[in-house]
């Protein structure tokens, strides 16, 4: 399993990013795949997670009616749409994946994790 993030980067509040994860070494049809970030002193946090065997997907309490997760299998890549971002919204985010077809629940308990992409916003 190989996981690439990649689109952070500095914004305003109330501006948009999209994160990319480049996923390869296996088939998302096999594993749930999520979203975590961890802000500065701050424990890991499960930000979305879609489940594989349904589609069914999940939101952290910060993410739910601004972020979408999603995913293009043709390209074996899942995306992060962020939309209003916030300055709390800071973090280090990761595209990681869960040890079944089912997200975790609770804590962020992923197995497999890409590198993180830095999302800085402020104004």
């Amino acid at each position: 399993v190989q996981l690439q993030a990649s689109g952070g980067g500095s914004v305003q509040p109330g501006e948009s990013l999209r994160l990319s994860c480049a996923a390869s070494g296996f088939s998302l049809d096999d594993y749930a795949i999520g979203w975590v970030r961890q802000a500065p002193g701050k424990e890991l946090e499960t930000v979305s997670c879609r489940q594989s065997h349904n589609g069914r997907t999940y939101y952290g309490d910060a993410a739910k009616g601004r972020f979408t997760i999603s995913l293009v299998k043709s390209e074996s890549t899942v995306y992060l749409q962020m939309n209003n971002l916030k300055p709390e919204d800071t973090a280090t985010y990761y595209c990681a994946t869960a040890l079944g077809t089912g997200c975790p629940a609770g804590r962020p308990h992923f197995a497999s994790w890409g590198q993180g992409t830095q999302v800085t916003v402020s104004s």
